[in-house]
């Protein structure tokens, strides 16, 4: 038989290189258990068993021991990702839960700020108009029954007078896009006397204001409240192609007195199809704020003016300052509805000539835009829409 061609101190240096392989038998008792005489017949067959079979314990284990380790890492790697995902989305959803609460109360505060934003009022304020000119059109809704003010802020760089602007701005309306009556522009020429403090009205012959009572209603409220609400002029007079006198419905009219529009407690009116009110005066006029205030929490059905949602539960007065109290069981909440509830009691407040106005022990201290804790100046004119 070939002699083998590994020397012993080749195999040593190669089982060195194997991995370790330990067996916890003493030597002796190894050695014991070997057959005599196959120890004195084939010395030579241990070394290359050894080595055959270290031989092939490294080839089958490295491969695997290998790929182990490689799996290892890679789901070590698989873990890590996992985790720091999972730990962004916790953040994500719960904020700065764990974070500094500094910064917790800033992401809030924030959050509140964008949402009073968006409640907005609507009614034209002293900071709004920032010195410009405010006109209030008077536009008939889609049936006739109510006058709706619509206001709005007109820039007067060249110093007009008030009807110069309301005519060159009454053609810009759009009435059909707020859903009401396409009523501007008039089919009339306004002029105003200053020595006499009269606006003068001057049709065609023929205009569409004879065709019925109903017509000639609007016609003549129009242009009472639109001279009340803009102006001081004191008069209306009307003409026919320059000539004196209107024929209008059932009446003839040469000249009419002006008085401010007032005592008139405000409504919500929805167009058909909106889901914005615009804010209306009563048809009647009250005798005094606190039976207007009361009147405003029904509805008027015969108009479609709906009442607002904020309940009065007192008011009195100081001057040109009304302090209101809401009813003890009424809650106030900080979204649109109430704001515009507000609204209301701050136009009605102004009918009856008030200034300002002071919420005693307010449920809340922030309404929208609103400071209860505050006075709180009445608008200038309700209903703000841009034009054309």
């Amino acid at each position: 038989m070939k002699k083998s061609e590994w020397s012993d101190k080749e195999l040593m240096e190669l089982l060195k290189e194997m991995p370790k392989i330990e067996d916890y038998r003493h030597p002796r008792d190894i050695y014991q258990n070997l057959p005599i005489k196959r120890r004195k017949k084939m010395p030579w067959l241990l070394p290359g068993l050894a080595t055959a079979a270290a031989l092939l314990l490294f080839f089958i284990l490295i491969p695997k021991l290998m790929d182990g380790n490689q799996f290892s890492l890679d789901h070590a790697k698989q873990e890590s990702t996992q985790e720091a995902k999972v730990a962004k989305e916790d953040n994500d959803s719960s904020g700065t839960a764990n974070g500094d609460p500094q910064k917790d109360q800033a992401t809030i505060m924030k959050k509140a700020e964008l949402s009073n934003e968006k409640i907005a009022a609507t009614a034209i304020y002293d900071d709004a108009a920032n010195g410009e000119t405010v006109l209030t059109y008077w536009v008939p809704d889609d049936q006739a029954q109510n006058l709706v003010p619509v206001s709005t802020i007109v820039n007067n760089a060249e110093g007009k007078d008030w009807l110069t602007l309301f005519n060159e701005n009454m053609a810009n309306l759009r009435e059909t896009e707020w859903r009401l009556t396409d009523y501007y522009p008039l089919k009339a020429t306004l002029s105003y006397d200053k020595v006499g403090e009269t606006v003068i009205v001057d049709v065609p012959a023929d205009h569409p204001y004879a065709q019925g009572s109903t017509s000639e209603v609007i016609f003549i409220n129009t242009l009472k409240n639109l001279v009340a609400s803009n102006s001081t002029a004191k008069k209306l007079r009307f003409k026919t192609n320059g000539q004196l006198g209107l024929e209008a419905g059932n009446n003839f009219y040469e000249e009419l007195d002006v008085s401010p529009v007032k005592n008139h407690a405000y409504f919500f009116y929805y167009p058909n199809g909106s889901e914005v009110p615009f804010l209306v005066p009563s048809p009647e006029p009250f005798k005094d704020i606190k039976s207007a205030l009361q009147a405003m929490g029904a509805s008027i059905e015969t108009h479609q003016l709906h009442g607002i949602t904020l309940g009065i539960n007192d008011v009195s007065s100081s001057g040109q300052t009304l302090t209101i109290s809401f009813n003890e069981n009424s809650s106030m909440n900080n979204d649109q509805q109430t704001v515009w509830s507000f609204e209301a009691i701050l136009l009605t407040a102004k009918e009856f000539g008030f200034e300002k106005v002071i919420v005693n022990n307010p449920p809340i201290d922030k309404l929208g835009p609103f400071d209860l804790t505050q006075e709180i100046k009445v608008p200038i004119a309700p209903n703000l829409r841009e034009t054309k």
